[in-house]
């Protein structure tokens, strides 16, 4: 029996956790599905990541409501990917916030994007008749900027590339909180198709020079406490080198690129086949870090026509 391509065989629905990561914070996750992020502030709430759709942002709300009848004022997007974006129009937010350079690949790969995630991710992208287009910021910021909800301030960053060339993390500082987008993952694998292997390492110190008591990562489950959050960002970073190491060597050997998906399965799988979207991610892995390995500095914009390309090559 053929393998189904990406995730279009997953198609069961997620048990949601909600899980307070500080005074007002919390994570919203899915078992391995896209991660939000909530931050309630002294009269209003700014949400982290919107979701692939207006209903996946309702389940979102909900739990928000469970805890707080605030405002949601503020939506914060890390990056452009639209399992992340698409479902922004039911927050009813005043204020998008994206970094420069998101705001630019949504320009530049936007409309891709979401042709090629459509086919990727059937069951998130139930309800998209609901989704009113792309998703544009109201505010943009090249490296830093805060926001007050309230006295409580909200830092926004650019730390370095890694999973995109324009990904953002925020932090709270009055508990020491982090949202990272999938910069980190727990016990899933990382999306490396629009990423960049070479920095992502940087990026990762960057967050680990922060020292925060806890993160809210992209996929997985809220990482509470030192231990685990240290766990999390090295066990992101193995994942990261054990896919570009075997790929990058095949490369400069001439190899070609289904030789570079044997050697990095035979490094990967050993360690990582249990994690969440594995098997999703690997094929877009592999095809990154093989360019990547040949200089190609930009990552090249998947269609829906690529992937399907890409897959067949490496399917043989």
């Amino acid at each position: 029996m053929a393998k189904a391509f990406a995730s279009q065989g997953d198609l069961g629905e997620k048990t949601i956790s909600f899980t307070e990561v500080g005074e007002g914070l919390w994570a919203f996750t899915a078992e391995g599905d896209p991660n939000s992020g909530v931050i309630i502030g002294d009269d209003c709430v700014m949400i982290v990541e919107a979701q692939a759709t207006p209903r996946l942002a309702g389940k979102v709300i909900e739990k928000v409501r469970e805890v707080t009848d605030k405002p949601i004022t503020h939506l914060a997007l890390t990056h452009y990917h639209a399992v992340r974006v698409l479902g922004a129009s039911a927050y009813g937010a005043d204020q998008i916030l994206m970094s420069e350079t998101t705001r630019a690949q949504v320009v530049e790969r936007g409309q891709e994007d979401w042709d090629s995630e459509f086919q990727r991710f059937p069951r998130l992208f139930e309800g998209h008749e609901s989704i009113p287009g792309l998703t544009w910021p109201t505010t943009t910021f090249k490296d830093r900027m805060s926001v007050y909800l309230g006295n409580r301030r909200v830092d926004l960053m650019h730390l370095g590339r890694a999973h995109t060339a324009g990904d953002i993390v925020i932090h709270v500082p009055d508990q020491n909180v982090m949202f990272t987008g999938d910069i980190v993952e727990y016990h899933s694998a990382c999306y490396c198709g629009d990423g960049h292997f070479n920095d992502w390492g940087g990026t990762l110190n960057n967050i680990a020079a922060f020292d925060v008591d806890a993160i809210a990562p992209g996929r997985g489950d809220a990482l509470v406490g030192k231990n685990m959050v240290e766990a999390a960002i090295e066990s992101t970073r193995d994942f990261v080198e054990s896919t570009y190491r075997p790929a990058a060597k095949v490369a400069a050997s001439g190899g070609s690129l289904k030789e570079a998906w044997d050697a990095v399965r035979a490094a990967c799988d050993p360690k990582f086949a249990d994690y969440a979207i594995y098997e999703h991610c690997l094929p877009f892995n592999v095809a990154r870090a093989y360019d990547e390995a040949r200089g190609i500095d930009t990552p090249r914009i998947w269609t829906a026509q690529r992937d399907l390309e890409m897959w067949e090559q490496l399917q043989g």
